[in-house]
């Protein structure tokens, strides 16, 4: 069901009474400041994210209203605090997607995405309270992987770049040899040093193929939780623990649960 502009406007600000409500009558929701909710906003947008790898409609939908509890809240705790409100929020944002869409709301010219990605970068380091460096948006707290994604990403849409794609794989090649080496050598620093190497021009391949290396791997994970969760019940159904089987045994219910995937798509 699509809503109205006037309907959402309504949903937005009903939403906004209901928070003023919670925050003057309900004890946990008085007591909240940044710190506290910051644990739960990080886990509620793992759990949205999550809900997006699943494709779950409902569960994204609840999930974005989690989020959205979220920002309402600590704007509504900056507001207490004579800070900003949640109308600075929105005209922050607002003033800064028409500055970095001058081919939207301006006249310069592009020919496609990759010229909106790299005009974006050069826009961020000319506004006002924007970044100082290309690589200074990239959150130090970010997960190794997609910080490894963001920051190759960030530096390709400034120039600087493989200029054949297919020369990445001889840097990944040449990276697995030297994790061979590092292997044969036994020195644990240089081995870690080496995989993480090996790692990062990994990321670049998937990037400069047009796959996100988070979700990928994210998807793996779970079709292997799905197959081995098919395999430790397989075991439980023939009573016995998954140590008491043989990987002869194992190899055989992982692939009956392939097939499993394979005929429910």
């Amino acid at each position: 069901m699509s809503h109205n502009k006037e309907e959402k406007l309504k949903a937005f600000g009903e939403m906004l009474d209901v928070l003023d409500t919670l925050r003057v009558k309900c004890p946990w929701d008085a007591k909240q400041t940044n710190e506290s909710l910051r644990p739960n906003s990080i886990e509620e947008m793992q759990e949205l994210a999550d809900a997006l790898i699943r494709d779950d409609v409902q569960d994204i939908k609840k999930e974005l209203g989690d989020v959205l509890l979220h920002v309402l809240f600590y704007s509504k705790i900056a507001d207490e605090q004579q800070r900003f409100d949640i109308a600075d929020v929105c005209d922050t944002l607002r003033k800064k997607l028409i500055f970095r869409h001058p081919h939207v709301y301006g006249t310069t010219h592009i020919d496609g995405t990759d010229d909106v990605l790299k005009n974006w970068e050069e826009l961020k380091l000319q506004e006002k309270g924007g970044n100082k460096t290309v690589l200074s948006g990239v959150p130090a707290t970010l997960p190794a992987l997609i910080k490894a994604f963001r920051i190759q990403e960030k530096t390709s849409n400034v120039g600087f770049d493989w200029e054949n794609p297919e020369d990445v794989w001889n840097k990944v090649k040449e990276e697995i040899t030297e994790v061979e080496t590092e292997i044969t050598r036994g020195n644990a620093d240089d081995l870690e040093k080496e995989f993480g190497d090996l790692i990062f021009s990994i990321v670049n391949v998937a990037r400069i193929y047009g796959v996100n290396p988070e979700n990928a791997l994210e998807k793996t994970n779970q079709k292997f939780i799905n197959r081995f969760n098919y395999i430790e019940a397989k075991s439980k159904e023939q009573g016995k623990k998954l140590k008491e089987m043989t990987l002869e045994e194992m190899d055989v219910f992982w692939e009956e649960a392939k097939q499993f995937e394979k005929s429910s798509k």
